[in-house]
């Protein structure tokens, strides 16, 4: 049986659907801490019978704005080893390797690896006020939490690049009309349009709904694994670069990098 509480995130359940809900607000900044307890709650929901459907939710203004980066914050890049694996993708991959639905409820920015774990999840309902960015170039790093594998098998390959070779921000009416949304739904209706949804395949034969979902998702932590590799160890050497530096400072001050190549 899943508990009501696995760190900063919390955890319900109302006709076989499960909410997780984030409660860092206002902005929601993950950590290894903070996916190491979504990936606890959803093994044991994997392992509670009566959970059939997760909704991942948070508190505050931002679904996720991705990593602090701010001074005084711990960095989520291990750059430790130049090719050493970043124990954050190893919470990671655990994610994908969950056996049931996963709906994401997207009410406000989704950034960085923020955007990662709104796009592991199977369904991502979000409201016209949601933001999406993949925005690592704009720090001066490599993109991570295995969007490079996951973002353009959503959204395909060439709107996936522009993604991340901008690093722009997109709303949610965009994200609807290029694959990323399945559902753009008025922010007060958001959660309960998610939940009528999340009901629509929790009244299923339990088995079968993972049984499918195996099939069509059964090689994706695999990949995320190899990938997650790729990305880290670019992220990593990038990580001590002054661009990063200078990434970092430029978002924090909200103007435009100067970047040296260096």
């Amino acid at each position: 049986m899943f508990k009501d509480r696995y760190g900063d995130v919390a955890a319900s359940m109302q006709d076989h659907v499960v909410t997780l809900e984030i409660q860092r607000p206002p902005h929601n900044f993950f950590d290894h801490a903070l996916i190491r307890d979504i990936a606890d709650a959803l093994r044991d929901i994997d392992e509670t019978p009566e959970a059939r459907v997760t909704m991942l939710c948070a508190q505050g203004k931002s679904f996720c704005a991705g990593a602090n980066f701010a001074p005084g914050q711990s960095s989520v890049l291990d750059s430790s080893s130049p090719r050493g694996r970043n124990p954050l993708y190893e919470e990671a991959v655990r994610l994908f390797s969950n056996k049931k639905p996963v709906i994401a409820v997207v009410q406000g920015p989704a950034i960085g690896g923020g955007l990662g774990l709104a796009v592991f999840a199977d369904f991502r309902f979000a409201s016209p006020e949601a933001r999406f960015a993949a925005n690592f170039v704009k720090l001066g790093i490599h993109p991570g939490f295995g969007l490079t594998y996951t973002l353009p098998r959503l959204m395909g390959e060439q709107r996936a690049a522009e993604m991340f070779m901008t690093g722009d921000r997109i709303d949610g009416e965009t994200a609807h009309r290029w694959g990323l949304v399945d559902r753009l739904v008025p922010g007060e209706q958001l959660r309960d349009e998610a939940f009528k949804f999340a009901r629509s395949i929790a009244v299923n034969a339990p088995l079968a709904v993972q049984s499918t979902r195996l099939t069509l998702r059964r090689e994706m932590a695999a990949r995320v694994e190899a990938q997650t590799d790729r990305e880290g160890a670019e992220q990593s050497w990038l990580a001590r670069t002054e661009d990063h530096k200078e990434g970092v400072r430029s978002v924090g001050a909200r103007e435009p990098g100067r970047f040296n190549a260096r």
